[in-house]
C-alpha cells in the first residue's frame, strides 16, 4: 500500500499540475462558451402552426380508429348486448325479443321504430346500419301464373319431328349437343319418332329435362311402323323391337307358349330379363291382334 501512495517530488508536481489544468478547461466550458453563443434563437410561428395543426389532425385520426365500428347488420337479430351499445333501452330491447318470439319479422326501419318505440333520433343514427335480406329492398314482380305458366295444349306444341336444333335450344337445359343429339337419333329411324317417350331412349337427357321438352314439342307426325303380333311373332320379328334381343325374344316366345298367349302387353314384365323401364317404348312397336280370354 505504502508504495501506492508515497511519491517522489516530480510526480507530485505533476499531480498537481494535471488537477490546475482540469480546473482551468472547466472554467473555459462553463464561462468562454456562453460568450461565443449565437443569438437568441428565433421561432417561425406559421411553421409552429401548420406543424401543431398537423399533430393534432393526425391524433384525430389515430382516436376515430380506436373507435368501434358499427357494420351493417339485420336488425331482426339484435341480441341484448347489441341493442345496449346502440343505445336501446332495456324497454326497447325487449319489446323487439317479444315481437320476435311472436315468429314475426321486421322488414323496414319504419316498422322497426313501431316495434320498439325507439326515438327518431337513435333510429336516424342506427337506420343507416340496418340491412334487411335482397328478398325484402328488392322485391321481385309477382307473375300472372294463369298467363306465363299455363300448360300448352296440343295445338300449341311444335311438332318434334319437325323441329330444328336451334329450336329445341330453347328448352331450359338442352344445349348445342343435346339438341344436335336429339336430332340424329330421330334421324337414325325412318320417319323420325314414333311417340314422345322415345325421348327417354336420348343419351344425356334427365328426366326433367325430357318432361320441360315434352312442354314445349311434341310428335304430331309420327313413324309409320308396322306392329308386330305379340302372340303370334317368331323370334327374328320380335328382334325388330328396340330393346328386344335375341335371348330376350326367345325367352319370350317360351312364357307365351307356357301362358298359351299373354292376356296383354303388361304381361311382359314378368318375363326374365325384360327392361321394364322400357315397356313404354316397347309398346309403340307391338300389338295383340288376337287377345286370349282368360
Amino acid at each position: 500500500m505504502k508504495s501506492h501512495f508515497k511519491f517522489s517530488k516530480e510526480q507530485r508536481n505533476g499531480i498537481f499540475l494535471l488537477l490546475a489544468l482540469i480546473v482551468v478547461l472547466q472554467c473555459v466550458y462553463f464561462f468562454a462558451v456562453p460568450l461565443s453563443a449565437p443569438e437568441d434563437f428565433q421561432i417561425n410561428n406559421d411553421d409552429l402552426l401548420k406543424f401543431t395543426n398537423e399533430i393534432d389532425s393526425l391524433r384525430q385520426v389515430e382516436i376515430e380508429k380506436r373507435k368501434p365500428k358499427t357494420y351493417p347488420f339485420n336488425p331482426n337479430y339484435i341480441t341484448d348486448y347489441k341493442g345496449s351499445t346502440l343505445g336501446m333501452s332495456n324497454e326497447e330491447i325487449d319489446r323487439l325479443l317479444n315481437y320476435r318470439k311472436q315468429n314475426k319479422w321486421i322488414n323496414s326501419a319504419a316498422q322497426f321504430q313501431q316495434v320498439t318505440r325507439i326515438s327518431d333520433s337513435l333510429l336516424e343514427a342506427i337506420s343507416p346500419y340496418f340491412k334487411f335480406p335482397e328478398w325484402v329492398e328488392n322485391p321481385k314482380p309477382k307473375s300472372n301464373f294463369s298467363q306465363n305458366n299455363k300448360p300448352k295444349t296440343y295445338a300449341q306444341k311444335q311438332d318434334l319431328n319437325t323441329a330444328t336444333a336451334q329450336q329445341l335450344q330453347k328448352v331450359n337445359g338442352v344445349g348445342k349437343v343435346l339438341s344436335e343429339r336429339i336430332v340424329k337419333f330421330r334421324n337414325k329411324h325412318v320417319g323420325g319418332f314414333v311417340g314422345d317417350v322415345q325421348l327417354n331412349d336420348v343419351y344425356g337427357l334427365k328426366p326433367e329435362v325430357v318432361q320441360r321438352i315434352k312442354e314445349e314439342f311434341t310428335v304430331k307426325t309420327p313413324s309409320a311402323v308396322k306392329k308386330v303380333d305379340l302372340n303370334s311373332a317368331e323370334v327374328g320379328q320380335l328382334v325388330t323391337v328396340p330393346h328386344i334381343d335375341y335371348d330376350l325374344a326367345a325367352e319370350i316366345v317360351e312364357q307365351r307358349q307356357l301362358r298359351e298367349g299373354f292376356k296383354s302387353i303388361d304381361e311382359l314384365k314378368k318375363v326374365n330379363g325384360f327392361p321394364t323401364n322400357k315397356i313404354e317404348i316397347i309398346k309403340l312397336y307391338l300389338h295383340l291382334e288376337k287377345q286370349i280370354d282368360e
